[in-house]
């Protein structure tokens, strides 16, 4: 379908992006003033998980401080984990109330606060689905993220057969993002099979393309691979332009969702398509502040040259092809293991935070 963008010079370039095509505008953090001000710039969605919480929670020790203090007086039993995980679902809490007008205005496909799994459950396929039907009803508009690995992802199917809404995160390829919108069509199929009512669940399946680009870095340079300067920053943006080609010629009813970026690319190659891009709150204001122009180019390839370089690397190959990993493969993935690291070590500093807190230093 060909897309005519508003030609409007004076609206700024998200806002044109999501006034004129299918392309949602989530915010890469709950942070309720980040959030705000997304929302004027057309966000319909947000996320949050353990370094994004972490991170807003530190930044607003005003809120935040006297909040925990009251939180484990009112819960003289919980330690540092549980009360650093009840501030978590409260922030998520209130993001998601400033998300209920754009949930309300679509159906239930957008106005979606995304709120992670704890990564210590990653390997445990019962405590990941129960902790998001718990999650999934903290608000109406909550969307759950768990990791697309082979455990996560069969706890993703269990969950979504359950009615939770479902954001595959820890994903940062092609054959993840496929494997995920596998097993969504299969719980919506058992969920029609069984006649239970039908709904608008919003499912995205994120592809982390700049963490791509980070780990192809990293890789090439441990095996003393040169490659044409600019080249790697293109390997998150193709592998999204294929999910998402795969995605709409399979009929999947889930979206890609761009995250974790590095570079205007990962929004701006993307615009046209409908899916999702989740930019941190600072790259928003910054592709708006340099005019980055918002045309319909995701149906664009990419530069064949550019694209053939990179299928020259067989770590790009295996994260490009749709069936380019087995499940198995996706936790040993190098963007995964660094990720989920990331992600652990959150939430050990998340404790530590509300350790500080509870039992400060004498």
């Amino acid at each position: 379908m060909t897309i005519s963008l508003d030609t409007d010079t004076d609206v700024a370039p998200l806002a044109l992006a999501a006034r004129t095509t299918p392309t949602a505008l989530w915010n890469d953090s709950a942070d309720p003033d980040e959030l705000r001000r997304s929302i004027v710039f057309g966000a319909v969605g947000a996320t949050c998980n353990p370094v994004i919480a972490f991170t807003a929670i530190k930044k607003h020790p005003d809120v935040w401080v006297p909040r925990l203090r009251e939180l484990a007086a009112e819960h003289p039993t919980w330690g540092e984990s549980a009360l650093g995980w009840e501030a978590v679902k409260e922030l998520s809490i209130e993001a998601a109330r400033l998300l209920e007008p754009a949930f309300v205005a679509s159906g239930g496909r957008n106005g979606r606060l995304s709120i992670q799994t704890d990564p210590r459950l990653h390997r445990d396929v019962d405590a990941l689905v129960a902790q998001a039907v718990e999650f999934s009803g903290l608000a109406d508009n909550i969307i759950v993220k768990i990791p697309a690995t082979s455990t996560g992802i069969a706890a993703m199917e269990e969950a979504a057969y359950r009615g939770v809404s479902i954001n595959a995160t820890l994903s940062f390829t092609v054959p993840q993002a496929v494997a995920v919108g596998e097993a969504l069509e299969r719980a919506l199929d058992r969920r029609a099979a069984d006649a239970f009512p039908e709904q608008e669940f919003g499912h995205v399946v994120t592809i982390m393309g700049g963490r791509l680009d980070d780990w192809l870095k990293t890789w090439t340079a441990g095996r003393r691979i040169l490659t044409t300067p600019g080249v790697l920053d293109w390997a998150g943006v193709a592998a999204l332009k294929h999910a998402h080609r795969i995605f709409t010629e399979r009929g999947f009813r889930s979206r890609i969702l761009s995250a974790a970026f590095r570079n205007h690319l990962q929004w701006s190659e993307l615009v046209g398509g409908d899916l999702v891009v989740s930019p941190p709150f600072d790259w928003q204001a910054r592709i708006n502040e340099n005019a980055i122009p918002a045309k319909n180019r995701i149906d664009v390839p990419v530069a064949p040259e550019i694209l053939a370089e990179l299928q020259s690397l067989s770590e790009f190959r295996r994260a490009y092809e749709p069936y380019g990993m087995t499940s198995a493969e996706f936790e040993e993935f190098g963007a995964a293991r660094i990720t989920l690291r990331q992600f652990l070590d959150a939430d050990a500093q998340l404790d530590a935070l509300v350790r500080d807190v509870i039992v400060p230093a004498p």
